[in-house]
């Protein structure tokens, strides 16, 4: 089973915060072989959790937006000694959730006060394509920073913009984006996989943009890692060749502004 105990709750040890600080962010991506591709974005997503965790001591998690599909299978989270959360701003989502998961039912750009977590209390925070459809997104950097322990890690993983899809899916009214999205991916359903309205404030790839917003909050340290490339124009073979000469044009030139996903990590 995994550890759902309360040591989330407790401060954590000097030294152990103070290890935290060896290396910068970026630093610590570089060394786990980062290259600015999708496919590493998507494939290498946990293992980075994971090799994060090992290398700066972070044992209590939170993932923010689990609800019906967790980044870990409790077994995973068994078998890394995690002290896991998984939050979700639905408690029908949360209801989903493995029994064997403690859960938090907050909204992360909300009040935080009511959540149950401590301040202070939280090793590392992550999310999976939430942040895109967060309204404050600052205000959520903020309350992730007043939860995060000293030296504590926080990811979000997000699409950006202008990458031309999410532009598209931004511009063109939600009711008919959704049937767009039934018609070209039979697997997005209300019951298996919803699209949720999306409005990609502060979702950039350009550590320009992100930088001084994220700093302001007070997190030490801020590394956004783009990656260029998607698939949603697979099916239409003039928009994809189109579009895949300027994702590679825009990878070879570091041109985040085309990126089509990025992480955005912080340190408190």
């Amino acid at each position: 089973m995994p550890a759902v105990h309360d040591a989330h709750l407790q401060p954590q040890p000097a030294a152990a915060s103070a290890a935290r600080t060896a290396a910068s962010l970026r630093e610590l991506f570089d060394d786990m072989g980062y290259v600015p591709d999708t496919p590493w974005a998507w494939d290498g997503y946990k293992n980075s959790i994971v090799a994060l965790s090992r290398k700066l001591g972070l044992t209590r998690h939170l993932e923010i937006g689990g609800g019906r599909d967790p980044l870990f299978t409790p077994e995973e989270v068994a078998a890394h000694g995690f002290d896991m959360t998984i939050n979700d701003i639905s408690p029908v989502e949360l209801e989903r959730t493995s029994k064997q998961f403690r859960t938090a039912c907050f909204d992360v750009s909300g009040d935080i006060g009511q959540s149950g977590i401590a301040p202070g209390t939280i090793d590392i925070a992550y999310s999976r394509m939430v942040f895109e459809h967060v309204k404050d997104v600052p205000r959520a950097w903020a309350n992730l920073h007043t939860l995060l322990a000293p030296g504590g890690v926080a990811i979000a993983f997000h699409p950006t913009l202008y990458s031309p899809p999410f532009v598209a899916n931004l511009m063109i009214p939600e009711a008919l984006s959704s049937r767009i999205v039934s018609l070209l991916y039979k697997n997005r359903t209300a019951e298996d996989d919803p699209k949720f309205p999306a409005h990609y404030n502060w979702c950039y790839g350009e550590p320009k943009i992100m930088e001084p917003m994220l700093c302001g909050i007070g997190f030490s340290d801020v590394a956004v890692l783009p990656f260029y490339g998607h698939d949603y124009f697979r099916k239409l073979p003039v928009l994809r060749q189109i579009d895949d000469w300027m994702s590679r044009t825009a990878r070879a030139r570091d041109f985040a502004r085309l990126a089509a996903y990025a992480y955005t990590v912080v340190r408190k």
